[in-house]
């Protein structure tokens, strides 16, 4: 057994590099063998080759700020001017990201191809007319089958880009800004989430980690970058509204995003038990079941009502996703395989953060047993210790278990075999709050940037 802490910090990096080796070498032999992966790059939707590019220069300046300046800036600033910095700063390391494939792959092409939203603007002129016929196009029965994104989200999703294109932003150029822009704010989320629920010198200590996350890399520019800050701003409202003193108004704003979230990906109701963990740790419960479940049902109704069938549609994905490379991708790599991707999303970082997580929630607390003897001429008793939910250091690790549990139960459903670098960004970014248990940041924040810029600069990723 490892005794020092720093070692099992080291151990478990190196456990996740050996997980990420080892779905490399097997997926590579199941691809040369009998092409059943669907993916050029086992486990990662990409294919090798190197390359430098426009944002080179800027993804190194970023990333060297950043451990040399973020742990003390995160320490010193306002609290406001820190989430404006943390925002600022997120976005330009993913905007320099971005550009290292340049602006035309790296941005403005992105979501133009053949499975993107971008593909079907045109076939939304009526829109309560094509939401009452989205159905009937999810699987591949004709010419005019959705694209592979399209289908695969409730219309929400693609609408989002329809309603820019109405208002003068159309193509994928503006396309990408939004999905940059909004996702950037998601970092801002989670350290309003953090501080609410556990302590402000928590939040401030995994602000750097959230900026340089290695997750960036499909931030930008995929449209699960926008999901992941209509997600995260869902909990942060929910998480303001279980410890604030005015909570009906945030539990109805958190109903009306988590609607929305449920509207933009199937897979995003999983965002439910990251709440289910914020309603444990807040305190205002009675107060917001009635407007946050309110809220909630606004969004799914209007889709409803203008003629769209959530569940006739899910039911439909299922089919096209077996259809196609969903059906043939075989279970058994994937279920291990999906996790040694998510090592490269979040980091060694937080891998060691989410071990020490893990040793939070196990130690020893409450009865601190009988002592011996005698005080004070009176027997001594037994001490009662505070619970598990009073320490800030606990409260943060029940939040980050209940991403993992998501990231679970989204890897045994079997819907999520392959290019979960994106699809899981949603739950990935609250793990990277792990980072605010590591003691000596810098080193750590380092190791996140390598990863980020080999993955950038080795590979051309799908996003």
């Amino acid at each position: 057994m490892i005794r020092s802490p720093h070692l099992r910090d080291l151990a478990a990096a190196l456990a996740a590099v050996l997980l990420f080796v080892a779905a490399v070498l097997v997926g590579r032999h199941i691809e040369d063998t009998d092409g059943t992966l669907f993916v050029n790059w086992p486990p990662l939707l990409a294919s090798w080759g190197p390359h430098l590019g426009p944002g080179t220069p800027a993804a190194v300046v970023v990333a060297v700020a950043v451990v040399v300046y973020g742990p003390g800036l995160a320490a010193r600033l306002p609290w406001r001017a820190l989430l404006a910095v943390a925002c600022g700063t997120s976005m330009a390391w993913t905007w320099s990201l971005a550009l290292i494939d340049g602006w035309h792959r790296g941005v403005a092409e992105r979501l133009t191809t053949r499975y993107e939203y971008l593909q079907v603007i045109d076939r939304f002129q009526d829109i309560p007319a094509t939401l009452r016929h989205f159905t009937e196009y999810i699987v591949i029965q004709g010419p005019d089958h959705w694209p592979a994104h399209v289908a695969g989200h409730p219309p929400a999703a693609t609408l989002t880009f329809v309603l820019l294109d109405r208002i003068g932003l159309g193509g994928g150029a503006w396309a990408g800004v939004w999905c940059i822009t909004v996702g950037a704010t998601a970092v801002v989320a989670v350290l309003v989430t953090v501080r609410a629920l556990a302590a402000e010198g928590l939040a401030r200590r995994a602000a750097p980690f959230l900026v340089l996350a290695p997750g960036a890399v499909w931030m930008g520019t995929s449209a699960d970058g926008y999901f992941t800050a209509v997600a995260a701003w869902a909990v942060a409202l929910f998480a303001l509204a279980v410890t604030g003193r005015r909570p009906r108004a945030a539990a109805f704003g958190a109903g009306l995003l988590f609607g929305l979230t449920c509207c933009l990906s199937y897979g995003l109701t999983l965002v439910g038990v990251i709440g289910v963990a914020v309603l444990v740790l807040g305190r205002n419960r009675r107060a917001v079941w009635l407007p946050s479940a309110a809220g909630v049902i606004v969004v799914p109704l209007a889709f409803t009502l203008a003629g769209f069938d959530y569940w006739e549609a899910y039911h439909l994905l299922v089919e096209r996703y077996n259809q196609g490379a969903g059906g043939v991708r075989p279970y058994w790599y994937w279920v291990w395989a999906n996790p040694a991707c998510t090592v490269l999303v979040v980091g060694l970082a937080t891998v060691a953060g989410l071990v020490r997580a893990g040793g939070v929630l196990l130690r020893p607390r409450g009865d601190e047993g009988l002592r011996g003897g005698r005080e004070g001429g009176k027997p001594a008793g037994r001490r009662e210790g505070p619970g598990l939910l009073d320490h800030p250091e606990s409260r943060l690790a029940v939040l980050l278990l209940a991403a993992l549990v998501a990231v679970l139960a989204a890897d045994l459903s079997g819907m999520s075999k392959a290019e979960t670098e994106r699809i899981w960004l949603p739950f990935a970014l609250w793990l990277l709050a792990a980072g605010a248990f590591l003691p000596r940041p810098r080193g750590w924040l380092a190791a996140q940037a390598v990863v980020a810029l080999l993955v950038n600069h080795l590979l051309l990723t799908g996003w």
